[in-house]
Order: structure tokens, then sequence, then C-alpha cells
């Protein structure tokens, strides 16, 4: 049996895994992500401690990173605000360690290729996925595939109202402020309430206030992309009550604009949270390897 290695290499945290897919993962590792020194050495041993060497790798990590094949950087994370990771060569540093093919893409379009091949976006060839929380990704396919271009897409950087009366906080992106990332990803809910999102009560008012942040931003990705699907992921969406806020948000936002039945009737089938829960990030890396999709 052929097995192939996925690493979604997140600003949090790393998860390494080994299997064919999401019925068969034979080992997989989750720990924190470190000095780059540190966090790359530990997903180097992972593999090397594996009894069958993997086939094939697939890396989704968190950005920007540089995605151009023919450039002298490929494979490098480049203007991420976290310390330390700027201009860090992950694939290459990876593939010396372990020269098998291995591929390459953010973690959102990792996790939206494994939500189309074993989740929520099965059957489809235009959907977005993103994830909401440390920071605030996305990525997704057009016309059958993933979404490159320039870079690649930066969703969460999205300008978004603000209306500072009421809400007065300043926003916690370095590079924008008040960008989508800046008010409503998890290190902006906790910077504004005083508490992270995990610890924050149904019925407090910060729901409704992320509800909003979030509703802006997928009706401007609605009217940009008109995707058949929209998949949320992220710890922030763990919360119970979020989705339904978010959903009849972007009913009134579009205010009977988009006039279809997946907007208009179906809200609860558009706009849904991933069918490979926290795997999708991993499974989708491993699902890149498997296909080649992303070079290396």
């Amino acid at each position: 049996m052929t097995l192939i290695g996925g690493i979604e290499a997140g600003g949090t945290k790393f998860v390494c895994a080994v299997g064919t897919g999401p019925q068969d993962i034979h080992d997989s590792v989750r720990f924190a992500t470190t000095t780059p020194a540190e966090t790359i050495a530990q997903a180097i041993a992972f593999f090397r401690w594996q009894k069958q060497p993997v086939a094939a790798i697939g890396i989704g990590s968190f950005g920007p990173v540089d995605l151009t094949l023919n450039s002298p950087t490929f494979g490098y994370v480049t203007s991420t605000p976290k310390p330390g990771w700027a201009n860090v060569n992950l694939l290459g540093q990876i593939q010396q360690a372990i020269p098998v093919p291995i591929a390459f893409d953010t973690d959102v379009n990792a996790a939206a290729y494994g939500e189309y091949r074993w989740g929520a976006a099965q059957g489809l060839d235009n959907f977005l996925y993103l994830t909401i929380g440390t920071g605030i990704g996305g990525g997704g396919m057009v016309n059958g595939d993933l979404i490159h271009g320039l870079v690649h897409p930066e969703m969460g950087h999205l300008l978004i109202p603000h209306d500072l009366e009421a809400d007065p906080y300043p926003g916690h992106c370095p590079f924008h402020g008040d960008c989508l990332e800046g008010l409503a990803s998890g290190p902006a809910m906790k910077a504004r309430w005083g508490q992270s999102a995990e610890t924050l009560p149904e019925d407090h008012p910060a729901w409704e206030l992320e509800a909003t942040y979030i509703a802006y931003g997928l009706v401007n990705l609605i009217a940009s992309f008109s995707p058949q699907r929209i998949i949320l992921g992220g710890g922030v969406m763990s919360q119970p009550r979020i989705f339904d806020l978010v959903r009849r948000r972007v009913q009134a936002f579009l205010n009977g604009y988009v006039q279809h039945p997946a907007i208009l009737q179906g809200i609860d089938r558009y706009i849904v949270p991933p069918a490979l829960g926290n795997w999708a990030g991993v499974l989708g890396a491993m699902a890149l390897a498997q296909t080649g999709i992303g070079g290396g």
C-alpha cells in the first residue's frame, strides 16, 4: 500500500499525518508552531520515524507564501507577521531532508482541496473555503482549479464596513488595521473582549458583532466569485450559534439581490462547516500529494 504524507503548517500548530485518506490514517502528530528550526525539525522527524516511507508529501502552509514554480523563493513563507518566520524556506528544508515529490500550497487551499476530494465540496467546481481562527484565510476552486494568481488569495484582508462608534476597537492586523482579519480573527476577539473566543458564552454580544463582520466578508466574496458553496472552518466557527447568525446576516446584507434558491431558501446548505472538521487541512495536504498539485 502506497502511503502519502501531509503537513498542515499552521501559524499556531503543525499537523502531520501519514496514510491514504480520511478512513486510513496510520499515524499523526500535532505540535505547536514555535521557531522555524524547531518546528520544521519536528515535522521532518515525524516522517523519518515511520516504519514505511511515504511516496509523496503535501504541504499546506500559513502565509503569505510564494507559489510561483519558477521563482527562486518558491515554497518560502514570505511576509508573514509571525515572528521569526518571514522569508523561511519551508518547502526547501523539508525537500532536502525527505527526497520525495512534495506538493505545496496555502493551508486554506489544501483544506479546500480536502473538502473537494472527501468532504463538503464533493461534486462542486466553484466553491470557497475560509478559516477563521488565529488569522483569516481563504481559498477554493474556480472552474475546477484551485485559485492562484499574482500570489494567492488573501480573503482575510478584505476591507469591510467598520462603525467606530459601535465598535471602537481599531483592529488587530499590523498591515491594515481593521480589515476582516483585523476585526474578526481570534486574536482580534481576544483583544476586544479581554478573553479568547472559546471562553465567550453563547449569549455574549461578541457573537452578534463577529457574525456581522464575517457576513460582510462573505457578501463581498459572493458578489466577486459567485461560489456554489462556502465552507467556514477554524476555531472561531466552533461556537454553536455562529453559523446561524452569519447565514441570516448574509441574506439580509444581500437584500434579495442574488436571486438563487441556494441563498434564498437553502442558506443552511450553502454556508456550511467543513465535513472533515479539524482534519481538513492535513487531509487536504495528503490529497495534494496524491494528485501532484502544487509542484515541488
